[in-house]
C-alpha cells in the first residue's frame, strides 16, 4: 500500500491526527512530511504492524503506549503501561520548580524524586539544574525497571531506589518533588485511564491523600536547613494539604500554585526559605 493508501485507511478508524503521528513514526518521518511521500510504497511487513497499532487505539489503548515513547519538557522518555503517562501539568510543577530551584539555590542541589514512576521529573531536574545527587524513589520495581531504561537513554547519573516514599531513605535534600497518587478510591475517572495507567500510581484512599500524610509525616529529618518540598496535586486538594502542611511543617511558607486552566494543581513549600 502507499502512504496515502494507509492515512485514508487508518482515518476509518481513527483520528486523522492519530493515523499521522503512528504511520511517520513506523517510516522515521515527522507527521509534517508525509505529504511529501504519498505515492511511496510502505512494505507489507510495516504495514501490518500499523495494522495493529490502529486496532489497539479501537480497544482504547492509549497513543503514547503504543509509540512507546512520549516527549517531556523537550526530552522524549520511554513510557509504557506500568507507569502513568506524563501530563502537561506536571511540566507546569517542573517549570515553576526549576525556577524556585534557580533563585534559591546557588550550589549544586541534592534532589529526590518521590513516587517517580518513569522519572520524567527527576530526570528533567537533574538536566536542568546543577545537581549533586538526583534520587529517584518509587514502591513499584515495574515503575523503576521502565525509569532505569530512561536513566539509560539520558545518560543519567540518577539513583534508583525502591522505597515506599522515605521508608528506604536517609538521606537530607535541597529538593523534595513528587507527583504521587492523589485520586479518591471512588472518583470518577476517564475511562481509559482506569483501563490502561497502574492503579497503584492513580489511587491513594478514600480522600485522596494518604500519599501526602505518609510524605509530610516523614518529611522533617530529609530536609536540608534550607529546602523546597513541591506536590502536584489535586484540583480540589489545596486547603486539605494546606491543614496537612501547617500539621507537620508549622513553621513554613507555603505557595499554591494554579496551572494555566487556573486550578489550583501545585503546591510548594519553603523550609528554611526566605520568600516574601
Amino acid at each position: 500500500m502507499k502512504v496515502e493508501d494507509l492515512i485514508v485507511y487508518c482515518k476509518n478508524y481513527t483520528h486523522s491526527d492519530h493515523a499521522k503521528i503512528l504511520l511517520a513514526e513506523l517510516l522515521n518521518l515527522n507527521p509534517l512530511e508525509l505529504l511529501n511521500h504519498l505515492d511511496e510504497e510502505v512494505p507489507n511487513e510495516k504495514v501490518e504492524i500499523l495494522k495493529k497499532e490502529i486496532q489497539a487505539l479501537k480497544e482504547n489503548k492509549p497513543l503514547q503506549y503504543i509509540l512507546g515513547h512520549v516527549n517531556f519538557y523537550g526530552n522524549e522518555f520511554y513510557v509504557d503501561n506500568r507507569v502513568l503517562i506524563p501530563r502537561f501539568e506536571t511540566e507546569e510543577l517542573v517549570e515553576n520548580t526549576i525556577k524556585y530551584a534557580k533563585e534559591f539555590f546557588t550550589e549544586p542541589v541534592d534532589i529526590i524524586d518521590l513516587g517517580c514512576g518513569s522519572g520524567v521529573i527527576g530526570l528533567t531536574l537533574e538536566k536542568k539544574l546543577s545537581t549533586n545527587s538526583v534520587d529517584l524513589i518509587d514502591i513499584s520495581k515495574d515503575a523503576l525497571e521502565v525509569a532505569k531504561k530512561n536513566c539509560v537513554k539520558l545518560s543519567s547519573k540518577a539513583k534508583l531506589i525502591e522505597s515506599d516514599m522515605f521508608e528506604a531513605v536517609d538521606k537530607k535534600y535541597d529538593i523534595i518533588i513528587s507527583n504521587p497518587p492523589y485520586i479518591k478510591t471512588n472518583e470518577e475517572i476517564e475511562i481509559i485511564v482506569k483501563q490502561n495507567e497502574p492503579n497503584l500510581a492513580l489511587y491513594a484512599g478514600e480522600d485522596g491523600l494518604d500519599c501526602y500524610k505518609k510524605i509530610l509525616q516523614n518529611i522533617e529529618p530529609h530536609l536540608k536547613e534550607k529546602s523546597l518540598t513541591a506536590f502536584e496535586i489535586g484540583a480540589s486538594q489545596a486547603e486539605d494539604i494546606k491543614k496537612l502542611v501547617n500539621q507537620y511543617l508549622p513553621n513554613t511558607k507555603l505557595e499554591i500554585k494554579k496551572d494555566l486552566s487556573g486550578r489550583d494543581r501545585m503546591v510548594f513549600i519553603f523550609y528554611g526559605i526566605e520568600k516574601s
